[in-house]
Formats: C-alpha cells, structure tokens, sequence
C-alpha cells in the first residue's frame, strides 16, 4: 500500500503532458491485432489497464514488441489467435475485459477472462445478453453477470440489437463479434456513446454505416493494419484543468489532448461555470480530434447536469465534483448512477472524502447536490482503490488549509503513472 501528502503550495503553472488516451489504447492494441500485418502505436497509454489488455494478446499469441516510445503489434488477422494456456487477467480494466469478451466469443477456442476484485463485481451481463443472442457460449458466476467469464468462441452470427443503456464498452464489444460475425450487425443506443471505435474503425478501412445512433456493420472482412498515434487522454487532463481552475494564479499548458466530441463533456462544463480554458492548434490525428489546452485560475460558479450530459462526462465526474466543492453556488447533478458502477461506487466515494474535507456534499441516488463555497479542511482520505478517485482528492488537497493525507494511491498507475510528480513539477514552477 502506497500513500500521497498533498500540501497547499500556490500556484500551478508550466507545461504537463498527460499519458496517451486510455480509451484509444486498448482499441488500437485489439484492432491492430485483429488487423493484417505490421502496425506501430506511438503515444499510448502505459498505465496497468492498458498494459494488462496487452499482455492479454500475447497470451493470445499476438507478438508485440515494446520500445521506448511505441509499440510494435504483428497483426494475425480475424482468427490468427491461439487459445491460452492460462486465465487472461485483465486486472482493473473494464474496457479491455468487456471488449475482449467481443472478440473471443469469435475466436474457435476456450478462454478464461477475470480480473482483480473490484473487476469481478462490476456487471458484465449488458455485454453477456447481446453475445449470446449472436451465439456466443459464455459462463459466469451469477449467470454471467460476474467474472470469471469462461468463453467456448465458435461461429457468431449478426444481429439487431437495441442497447438498454448508453455505453461504448457495450457497443464495441457487439462491433468487434460482429468483425466475427457471418451477416450484418446492426447496434443501436439510447443516447450517444464516445465513438472511439467507430472512428478507428473508419481510419481502419473498416466499412461502418453509421446513422444517428444507429450502427450497422457486414462482418467477416478482413483489413490492413496501420500505424497509429494515440493523444492525450482528456480524462488525464481534467483533473490539471480543474487544479488550475481553482488555485488562484495558475496557468498550465496542456499539449496534444484528444478532443473528440463524445468526450468533451468537461470542457463545455468548466467554461459554464466561468473556467478559462483555451484550446489551440485544432487538428486530426488517426482519425480523432487533437488540440492544446491552456487553462487559467479562474472564479467559478455553481451548475447543473442532467442525464442527456453524462455519456461524454462520466469518467470526468469524479474531478467534477472538486470544481463544484470551490465553485460559488449550487451544483447539481442527475442521472449519473452508472457511476455506482465503476471501479468503485464513485457517488458515495466522493461524497464521502469531500465531506471529510468540509464540501457540503449530499449524495443521491443518481448523483449529487453540492453546495460550494465552503472552505476546504485537509483530512486524512481513503482512495477506495480507484485511480480517478486518488487524483480527485489530491487536486482538492491543493485549495485546502492543511495537508490531505490520501491512503492506498498505487492505484493511479492503472490510468496515470507519473500523476505525482507531474503535479509536484508544476507547484515548482510556480517558485
């Protein structure tokens, strides 16, 4: 078990580079793997989420070599894996066990996805139903709403399948069976999910009829690999925008951020509430958006998001709430009960430190109500064993009156390895 001190020291400001995007690491690894020959990924993601999805391809009899700056990934085509001689351990990561799950069902061969505790209690039944429905033979505790998930892959066939809930790990995990999958797949949502794998999926080559919320794919076509450029994470970059938001004279720079649009929900909800956020040099890297961020201490004022607002928010409501702590005024926040769900019950995680930490906090079913303004105590803080949970409470630490003591942080390294002393570079900047 590994602890932080955070302690008040002014201002942030220099330059930060946040790690490649998380998100966009584990699609690039699965479909360069699943492509036809050679590709390189440079700017990934090397915290334990992403590394734990590659070495779940090498298992898979995927060769990957690792170099200082890149990955280099030998593609073997649709079905050029080889079953596993050993459970596939995809430790924290939701995302690479769900969409993993999409491919072996595919795949003619036995296997065996689990992961640590906090991901054998997270549901996986959304992804299950639509599986089998394409005649996928999947077992698991509870009936295969929990991990272990035990796969015997074989021939898919495509489907029409109306998502209950709006989740990208549900609909890349039906797009990438339906890769597999003799027919047409057709996936449809309830409201629009981050579209990282039907952008790689265009920039792939991959024919995708894409109208609305409405996704249609013919599968069983083989593609060419690709190199690939991953940006940097904006979920990574949230919590420098909010440290920089709210400690009076910051200003940090944030070079070549991921701004695609299904994601940029914490932008547009820091620049309602009075933040000064600049994005510069808009461009397009391997088929997402790209641009610079430059953010500066600003006063910023309570708000309110509803369920239409939490898909491109919801990774990012964690941070969120520590703007909301300092803003002026009311916050609200509805519809965001997915977040019981994640590594850990994020709701009662955050209201729980916060209040610690004197933010009049109420936790409801389905978000919170936040009363700011209050002044911020150091405490002695629990992570729950959730990255996005440690770096929230440490950016809170930096606007309180005495050091925050945060508990059990190794689990940063899932997302941010290097979040640490990144943030100890920009408080000695500011000397």
């Amino acid at each position: 078990m590994s602890s932080l001190t955070i302690t008040p020291q002014g201002p942030l400001r220099g330059t930060v580079r946040v790690p490649g995007d998380k998100s966009i690491t584990h699609r690039a690894l699965i479909l360069s793997a699943l492509a036809e020959g050679p590709s390189t990924i440079t700017g990934y993601c090397k915290g334990q989420d992403c590394l734990n999805t590659l070495r779940c391809l090498q298992d898979l009899g995927i060769s990957i070599q690792e170099l200082p700056d890149s990955l280099q990934v030998f593609g073997k085509g649709l079905w050029g894996m080889t079953e596993p001689t050993h459970p596939l351990d995809c430790g924290n990561s939701g995302t690479g066990l769900r969409l993993l799950t999409g491919v072996l069902a595919g795949q003619d061969f036995f296997s065996v996805l689990t992961g640590d505790d906090s991901l054998r209690s997270r549901p996986m039944g959304r992804i299950v139903t639509p599986l089998r429905s394409m005649g996928a033979n999947i077992q698991g505790r509870k009936g295969g709403e929990l991990t272990p998930l035990a796969i015997t892959g074989g021939a898919l066939k495509g489907i029409e399948y109306s998502s209950p809930v709006s989740s990208a790990q549900v609909k890349s995990a039906v797009l990438l069976a339906g890769l597999l999958a003799d027919g047409p797949t057709t996936f449809v949502e309830p409201l629009l999910s981050r579209d990282h794998t039907e952008r790689m999926f265009r920039y792939l080559g991959i024919p995708l009829e894409i109208t609305g919320r409405k996704l249609r794919l013919t599968g069983r076509t083989p593609f060419q690999a690709r190199d690939l450029s991953v940006p940097g994470d904006l979920s990574a970059a949230a919590f420098f925008l909010v440290g920089a938001s709210i400690v009076p004279n910051s200003e940090v720079q944030i070079p070549n951020v991921g701004l695609n649009p299904e994601r940029t929900g914490i932008l547009e909800i820091l620049k309602e509430m009075g933040a000064d956020i600049q994005v510069l040099n808009r461009r397009e890297q391997a088929g997402e958006p790209v641009g610079d961020l430059l953010v500066r201490s600003a006063s910023l004022h309570g708000t309110s998001i509803g369920v239409e607002r939490i898909p491109k928010t919801i990774d990012e409501l964690p941070i969120f709430c520590v703007a909301a702590s300092i803003a002026k005024g009311d916050t609200t926040v509805t519809g965001a009960q997915e977040l019981r769900l994640k590594e850990t019950d994020r709701i009662h995680a955050m209201a729980t430190e916060l209040r610690k930490m004197n933010v009049s906090i109420q936790e409801t079913a389905d978000g919170f109500i936040i009363r700011g303004g209050s002044k911020i105590h150091g405490a002695a803080c629990a992570s729950y064993g959730d990255h996005r949970i440690a770096m929230a409470v440490a950016i809170a630490g930096l606007a309180a009156d005495s050091p925050t003591g945060i508990e059990d942080t190794a689990c940063i390294d899932t997302s941010f390895p290097g979040f640490y002393p990144n943030l100890l570079e920009l408080l000695t900047s500011s000397r």
